[in-house]
């Protein structure tokens, strides 16, 4: 199984960090062949505002050749893993400018003049781990869902992922706020994961 993980947070002493080598460790001891590939965004410092001019237009977006690396790995990539924290209920900036550029137009979808598009990144899988401040169940009661809306309905069922799994964890800044449990949890999932 071939899984591109795509860590978004500048701090690796951060507890998104420690998910994301929990993750890795998972997989490498997963019993079922692993290929692996990290993108670091904020480690590769990758470019996340949008730029469109004369020079540059958004429908040319999918040929972009300083995007051409990151639109492989995708390619490449049977698994999606998001890691990120929630900041005020979405993913960081960086990740939604990774987002913005890499699901365009032509390469994560085509227009088929129907209500919906069709998807092109079909047969991938998505796993998404989240940490925030607040409880766990803030997005769910106070936001709506709409961290997972955005993230299952917005853009991967638009571009054909129907499979999305989330860990959502809060309370992760508190004292005993079960981290090491959560931690292990992600363990786990990823030593098992078949597919």
């Amino acid at each position: 199984m071939k899984t591109l993980i795509i860590f978004t947070h500048p701090n690796h002493h951060s507890l998104s960090y420690s998910f994301l080598q929990t993750t890795i460790q998972g997989l490498r001891d997963n019993p079922n062949k692993q290929e692996i590939e990290v993108l670091d965004l904020y480690a590769e410092s990758f470019d996340p505002l949008l730029v469109f001019n004369e020079h540059k237009r958004r429908r040319d977006m999918h040929l972009d050749p300083n995007l051409e690396k990151y639109r492989n790995q995708l390619l490449w990539a049977e698994r999606i893993v998001l890691i990120y924290p929630i900041w005020w209920g979405r993913p960081p900036a960086m990740l939604l400018g990774y987002i913005d550029q890499m699901f365009a137009s032509n390469f994560a979808y085509r227009e088929n003049g129907g209500l919906l598009p069709e998807g092109l990144l079909k047969g991938r899988s998505v796993v998404c781990i989240s940490v925030m401040k607040g409880p766990t169940l803030y997005p769910l009661f106070w936001l709506n869902n709409a961290h997972k809306t955005l993230m299952r309905k917005a853009l991967f069922r638009y571009v054909g992922i129907k499979e999305v799994k989330f860990f959502e964890f809060g309370g992760m800044e508190k004292p005993g706020g079960k981290q090491v449990k959560k931690l292990e949890q992600i363990y786990r999932y990823f030593k098992a994961i078949v597919q």
